[in-house]
This record gives structure tokens, C-alpha cells and sequence, in this order.
């Protein structure tokens, strides 16, 4: 192991450096979100960081190459990392709370948390490369051995985070965990070992751990409302109590986005524009089978189970952990002989599920940051072959009827035109048509019998319908969809 010890060295410090990448998208996500501006702010800074990282360590590597400094870097990218979850709270939240663009906020954030991390981590290859070079003669083999044994590191550090590490222990315990090996590895490397090194090293581990401890209180101290804070393979999710004037509720947060919530005393779905999916039993008397893309907390299943004992709904969630958290903390019976659920990608379910509904229910959207392949013209197609003859497809969207929120139902209105042989949309809000709000977009197969018993219990929905809207929009297809994150 010691011949290779800088070897294996820069592979950890290669599979850490891009650990922290994804490390950092979850950090943010739940201050800026996690849309493709702050991925290519995240991207963007740690590239830059790891640049000038490459040249400064190469210029002090030219001067004073030897183990002891790199176990003295490893301490250093130690402590900078036990910082995280301290400027999580006081730091990112903050400046995501003053800082109205998004892309300034994610940028400074990316900075203030990263960047130190990541330039003192990519000051290591050069150094090895310099040592090394001590003992070899063949300078490019060596700097080609170098860079690979780095990449290498950053792909196992890649694959082993996103797929194993986040969603089963988690990015606070993540940070710990580097912290130890940055820690050890310091150790591991160093080879003047003496009673001052013994006695610094001592220090700045209780420091690490006093620092990872104190971020742990301040984030509990600062966030009081969040019950649970885990992370999925997908997302960062809190679920937190949020007391109003009317009620107190149970909420389901993932990154930025409210997904779901709850009464908390009554158990009832908060959103009041889940409601409107129940006019489907208005607009086709004859529906039994139900089917829904996008569970989350599943606060609608819940309540359709509840309130029709001879209809059955499928539920298609891709996030494995999001039906955890529904069971443990909104409820949910899976267990229930009228529910499916289906642990997959939803445009994927379109695509090649064989199943019948008479309902599609469409709630996987936030805001403009929606799955783009779930608006398009072959995706809605194979939803209207899915359904049974005299279907609907009910689509939640948050949108604006006028002005510069538009885009996103004109969008969908015009795809929607060239599938459905009706469509329909509803206000969640009687407000202005430039405000933007839950807007429930209504997709028709064939001529469905109306249950006219049904209108009264429906009026103040019904009453809401858009009589007017036109679009000048083209058709969202897989190979045109301006919409999405």
C-alpha cells in the first residue's frame, strides 16, 4: 500500500471532488431548486475552482513537492468541508432569501460553499505528479497515469454518491463521512509524524466535529418546522409542520416546491386544485379506473380511496422513497386491494404500459419546471390510447391565461387540441387571466355521458371553466418542447 499510497490518494481525492458536486446540488436545492441554472452554476464554479486549483498547485508543487504537504492539503479540504452544514444555514439560505435572480444566488451560493473545497482538492494531482516524477523519468506516462487514476476516481465517486451513497444514508452523514476519510487519508499520508503534528491534528478534528455539530443545531434551531430532512435518489425532501391562520398543516417539500400537504388534525388534501380531479366522475359518469402520474405525499389517492369505495386508481411515482414517506407520514395504505402503485417513470409507463383507465390524472409538473416529455404530442397520445373509449385526462399546470406567464398553458392547449377530441380548462382561482395559478387542463376521448346528479356538488368548479382562450402556440412534440427545467 505505500508504494501506492499517492496513487490511491488521488483516486479518493478525485471520487471526493465530484462527490461534492452532487453533494452541493442537494445542499441547494431546497433555496434556488435544482433546474438547470443551478446545475450549471454548481457545474460551472466547481470547474473553475478545480482550474485554478490544477495551476496554483502546480506552481507550489514546483517549489515544495512533498507528502507532508499533501497530507497537510487533505486536513485543510477536511475542515473547509466540515463547514458545509454550517453555511447551509447561514449562508445559503440566507443569500437564496436577499437575492431575487436566481442565477447571481446560485452562483454565490455555489461559491461561498464549493469552491474552497474543490480548489484545495484539485491542488493534489499536481503535487503527485511533481513526487513522482522524483522516481520516474517518463514525465507523460506519469502525468497520463495521474490524470486517469483521478478521472477514474471522480467516475467511481459519481456513480457510487448518486446511485448508493445519497439515497441510503444521506448528504449530512455523507459530510461526515467525508470528513473522516479527508481526515485519514491526511494521516495515512503524512510521514514526518511528530508531537506538534500529533497535537494540530488532535485540534482540528475536535474542531471538525465541534463544527459539524454546531451546523446541526443551527439548521435545527433555524428550520423548527421541518420533521424529517432525507434524501431520495432523486431529490432532497422535508416534510414540515406549517401552522397558518386557518389550520396547521403537514407539508412535502422537494427542493423549492410544495408537492403536497395535509390537514393536520383532519387528515384532509390541503391543495384545493386537487379537487378539480374529481370532475372527472362529472364529465364521465361510466369512469371506474383511475390513473395517476405523480404520487408524492399522495394526498389525492388518499382521498379518492376514501371517498369511492367501488373505483380503483393506479399510481405511477418514481420516487421509491416518496411512497415511504407518504406511508409513514401522510397515511397512505398501500396495502389497499384499489390501489396499484407503480415504481416508474411516468412518460415510461406511457410508452409501454398495456393497462385501460377511463381517468388519467397528469400531476407531475412544477410550475415551468415540468418533465418536458410529459407534454408533448406523442406523450398525450399515448395517453388517449390508453384511455377507454369515452376517456378524459385531467392535467394540472401552473400557468397564467395571459401575458408573459402564458407560455406554458398555450403550450399545452395547442397539443392538447391536436390529440383530444375536447378540451377543457378550469381556474383553480377567480382572478385575473394574468395571474398566474393552478390551471386544470382537460383532455377528452370520444363523447362521455356528463352525471348531471353530479352538478351541483360540482357547480362552483364548473363555474370556473375558461369559455374563451385561444393559443398561437405551435405543438409540443419530443423534438420541440420549450418547456421544462
Amino acid at each position: 500500500m505505500k508504494k501506492y499510497k499517492l496513487e490511491i490518494i488521488v483516486f479518493l481525492s478525485g471520487a471526493i471532488g465530484m462527490g461534492l458536486e452532487l453533494i452541493a446540488a442537494r445542499v441547494l436545492s431546497p433555496y434556488v431548486g435544482s433546474s438547470n441554472v443551478v446545475w450549471t452554476s454548481i457545474i460551472g464554479i466547481i470547474l473553475a475552482s478545480m482550474s485554478v486549483g490544477y495551476w496554483i498547485g502546480g506552481k507550489r508543487a514546483d517549489k515544495n513537492a512533498n507528502i507532508d504537504v499533501i497530507s497537510n492539503i487533505l486536513l485543510l479540504a477536511a475542515l473547509f468541508t466540515s463547514l458545509i452544514p454550517i453555511l447551509e444555514t447561514l449562508v445559503v439560505k440566507q443569500l437564496a432569501g436577499l437575492i431575487g435572480n436566481l442565477i447571481i444566488a446560485a452562483i454565490l451560493c455555489a461559491i461561498i460553499v464549493f469552491s474552497i473545497p474543490s480548489f484545495i482538492l484539485a491542488t493534489i494531482s499536481p503535487f503527485a505528479v511533481k513526487i513522482k516524477s522524483m522516481e520516474e523519468k517518463e514525465i507523460g506516462t506519469l502525468s497520463g497515469r495521474i490524470s486517469s487514476l483521478s478521472t477514474i476516481g471522480s467516475i467511481v465517486g459519481t456513480f457510487l454518491m448518486g446511485f448508493v451513497l445519497i439515497p441510503n444514508i444521506g448528504v449530512n452523514n455523507i459530510n461526515i463521512a467525508v470528513t473522516l476519510i479527508l481526515v485519514t487519508m491526511s494521516i495515512i499520508a503524512r510521514e514526518k509524524k511528530d508531537k506538534k503534528y500529533y497535537c494540530t491534528t488532535i485540534i482540528l478534528v475536535i474542531s471538525m466535529i465541534l463544527l459539524i455539530l454546531l451546523g446541526k443545531y443551527i439548521f435545527k434551531r433555524n428550520n423548527p418546522d421541518v420533521l424529517l430532512d432525507t434524501d431520495s435518489q432523486y431529490s432532497r425532501i422535508w416534510v414540515k409542520e406549517v401552522a397558518t391562520e386557518q389550520a396547521t398543516y403537514k407539508t412535502l417539500q422537494v427542493d423549492t416546491g410544495l408537492e403536497s400537504y395535509v390537514n393536520s388534525e383532519t387528515g384532509e388534501m390541503g391543495a384545493e386544485y386537487l379537487r378539480y380531479y374529481d370532475l372527472f366522475e362529472y364529465l364521465n359518469k361510466d369512469a371506474k379506473s383511475t390513473l395517476l402520474i405523480g404520487g408524492a405525499g399522495y394526498t389525492y389517492p388518499i382521498h379518492y380511496l376514501q371517498k369511492y369505495s367501488n373505483k380503483t386508481i393506479d399510481v405511477v411515482e418514481i420516487d421509491e422513497k416518496m411512497t415511504q414517506i407518504a406511508e409513514e407520514q401522510f397515511g397512505l395504505n398501500s396495502n389497499d386491494d384499489r390501489l396499484k402503485i407503480y415504481t416508474q417513470d411516468g412518460r415510461s409507463f406511457l410508452n409501454y404500459n398495456e393497462n385501460k383507465y377511463d381517468t388519467i390524472l397528469i400531476d407531475a409538473f412544477k410550475g415551468l419546471n415540468a418533465p418536458f416529455e410529459l407534454t408533448t404530442y406523442e406523450a398525450l397520445t399515448n395517453a388517449k390510447n390508453m384511455l377507454n373509449d369515452n376517456g378524459v385526462v385531467l392535467t394540472n399546470i401552473i400557468s397564467s391565461l395571459e401575458g408573459k406567464d402564458s407560455d406554458f398553458i398555450k403550450y399545452e392547449y395547442a397539443t392538447y387540441k391536436a390529440v383530444f377530441d375536447d378540451v377543457k380548462i378550469f381556474m383553480e382561482l377567480n382572478s385575473e387571466r394574468t395571474d398566474r395559478q393552478n390551471l386544470i387542463l382537460v383532455g377528452i376521448k370520444g363523447e362521455p355521458q356528463i352525471d348531471e346528479t353530479k352538478y351541483e356538488e360540482y357547480k362552483k368548479y364548473l363555474d370556473r371553466e375558461v369559455t374563451e382562450f385561444e393559443t398561437d402556440k405551435q405543438i409540443v412534440t419530443d423534438d420541440f418542447a420549450p418547456i421544462g427545467n
